[in-house]
């Protein structure tokens, strides 16, 4: 049995090798029971009847290795879930549940590299804020500051030296910042004042702190990293950084050891690169933590800004709406991604062995095209993005990743007519609706498209962005400029309304929310079209196309069915537009679908008499 299977054998409950008798599901359920209500030994006796007739049985297994953890035996609870991921490696909950026993046994490095693996695997399809605000301190903490809807930093507000121990000794927590960008108002209060302890410790020249402490911090300087400074902040407070920056440029200039304190400070509000000699910080010995953020401050972002010359351009930039576009992502790249799930799967992916040519139009950071290679192994790929640094990001994530059948390189969508290639599949996923012409797109895209080939596209729906339109609105109203400063403010507004409906759903469901380019993005893009799925089907029928679906989860799908069951439901556009019309946010993200041309009519033959 290959891994899919093994996977597939434990989403069902069963176990990985060999049929189950019939009854494991009712002893499991049973043990369920028993658990839930705190009766731990029964609960363990079914575990062990379940793994006596099948001793991989991945829920039983998980199911003991919990029940041994609630005992107080983690040691022995870590040898169960390790029997479990010997079954299937690739279970999220396994992982997270062994990092727990680690951590409780004080193995900070084994919990580390057990949390990372669960994060990069999804977590089981959970919310990883929902895992962070767990630990009841940083629950609590969190209330507490948002209680307080402003940014400053008082006093009353930094955490003590007991809460700081046991915010640092939660090396999910530590894991989580350093991964990937955390979403949701609550926990942005957490560690707006997070970063605001860091501060005052800094300023005090507390140097010397614990490392679970400095390690915390460190990883607190690579969220903000992540989320490209985004977080709030007072005068007073970028005053203070800048009093350290310039301490720790002092310090650096004479040679002079640097706590990882005042490191973490400054690269908490300034990324590291942007000092002057910060190649110097590449030279000197740090902690391991310390290490891993000079790698992503200074080591990487160095690395693509000398790869920028290096990307081939292929054709023009003159159009002005592309100018403006380009230097819109150029001064803020996106999306900034940190982890591709699928990486963690690696050959355990469903993957087509099918050998064509791709086109990425409008590729990013580079996120849709891994995707695609990884999916696509056979495939040789052509990813062009119209941002320089976007580009530059993306190649060192592929190299990062050996990844080798995709060549990226600068071009214009609207020029692309020249470039004497076609391909078997394009994708061009929220990127027309960024033209000054989407239809000028649509028809450069098509005549690349080999006969049979397919397109797939990404649209802004009309009544699923009503809340940007809003937001568009509340920026010309107060003059919000598409700065730093003005996308700190413009969140800020939202943020203080964050009860008022109009907002409410936004900051559940926009992750760009969370990061300065995904708000640039989102709310100040110099160019933006929505549309409905009329318009969409007026335009396929003018292009001669056939709508293929749209792409949507599961869930919406069974709904939709149940509302328009029958054969062809699911391509028909009328029926889409009254479903989207009855739930205006079925397509917050975008609609995602695919076209084919449609194949030209026989030509008509007759019969000689």
């Amino acid at each position: 049995m290959n891994r899919s299977e093994r996977r597939a054998a434990a989403a069902r409950g069963k176990p990985a090798a060999g049929a189950a008798p019939a009854d494991i599901d009712g002893l499991l359920a049973q043990a369920k029971e028993a658990y839930n209500q705190g009766r731990l030994a029964p609960a363990e006796a079914l575990c062990k009847q379940i793994l006596a007739r099948a001793p991989a049985h991945l829920p039983g297994l998980n199911l003991l290795g919990v029940i041994n953890q609630a005992s107080g035996r983690h040691r022995v609870a870590v040898k169960t879930f390790a029997r479990a991921l010997a079954a299937n490696e690739l279970d999220a909950a396994c992982h997270y549940n062994i990092a727990t026993s680690y951590q409780d046994l004080d193995e900070r490095e084994a919990a580390a590299a057990h949390f990372r693996k669960a994060i990069a695997l999804g977590l089981g399809g959970k919310d990883i804020e929902d895992f962070v605000l767990e630990n009841p301190h940083v629950a609590d903490f969190a209330r507490r500051a948002s209680e307080n809807a402003g940014v400053s930093t008082a006093s009353s507000d930094f955490l003590g030296d007991g809460e700081i121990a046991a915010i640092a000794n939660d090396v999910f927590l530590q894991c989580a910042l350093q991964s990937t960008l955390l979403r949701g108002v609550t926990l942005e209060f957490f560690l707006t004042r997070l970063r605001g302890t860091l501060l005052r410790l800094a300023m005090a020249d507390v140097g010397g702190a614990h490392d679970a402490a400095a390690a915390t911090f460190c990883a607190l300087a690579q969220q903000c990293f992540i989320d490209e400074y985004v977080l709030a902040h007072t005068d007073a407070e970028i005053a203070q950084a800048s009093e350290l920056r310039e301490r720790l440029l002092r310090k650096l200039s004479e040679g002079s050891d640097v706590s990882a304190i005042l490191l973490a400070a400054v690269a908490a509000y300034f990324p590291l690169h942007s000092l002057p000699g910060a190649q110097s910080l590449l030279a000197a010995t740090w902690p391991d933590y310390a290490a891993d953020l000079i790698r992503q401050q200074v080591r990487e972002p160095l690395e693509e800004a000398d790869d920028r010359r290096a990307i081939p351009a292929l054709t023009a930039i003159d159009d002005a709406t592309s100018i403006e576009v380009m230097q819109q992502y150029e001064e803020n790249p996106y999306p900034r991604w940190t982890i591709n799930p699928l990486a963690a799967f690696g050959s355990d992916t469903n993957s087509d062995a099918t050998e064509e040519d791709i086109l990425i139009a409008g590729c990013g950071n580079g996120q849709h095209a891994f995707d695609v290679a990884q999916q696509r192994p056979q495939a040789r790929i052509l990813a062009i993005d119209i941002s320089r640094p976007s580009l530059a990001y993306a190649r060192r994530k592929t190299r990062q990743a050996g990844l080798r059948n995709i060549d990226y390189a600068q071009a214009d969508i609207l020029r692309l007519g020249a470039l004497g290639r076609s391909f078997d599949r394009i994708e061009a996923v929220g990127v027309l609706h960024h033209l000054a012409d989407p239809k000028a797109g649509w028809r450069v895209l098509l005549g690349l498209l080999k006969p049979n080939g397919l397109l797939r596209v990404g649209l802004y729906s009309e009544a699923a962005r009503r809340s940007i339109v809003e937001a568009r609105a509340l920026i010309a109203e107060r003059g919000y400029r598409p700065t730093a400063d003005g996308i700190r403010a413009l969140r800020q507004s939202i943020i203080r309304d964050r009860n008022e409906p109009r907002w409410k759903f936004l900051l559940a469901t926009a992750d760009d929310f969370y990061s300065m380019s995904g708000c640039r993005d989102l709310f100040f893009n110099v160019m933006e079209h929505r549309t409905t799925i009329p318009e969409i089907a007026a335009l396929l029928d003018e292009q001669g196309l056939s709508f293929l679906g749209f792409e949507l989860d599961g869930k919406t799908v069974e709904r939709f069915r149940q509302q328009y069951p029958g054969a062809g439901g699911l391509t028909n556009l009328g029926y889409w537009n009254s479903f989207e019309a009855a739930n205006p946010q079925t397509f917050r993200h975008m609609y995602v679908f695919s076209v084919r041309k449609n194949e030209p009519p026989a030509a008509a033959t007759h019969e000689k008499s």
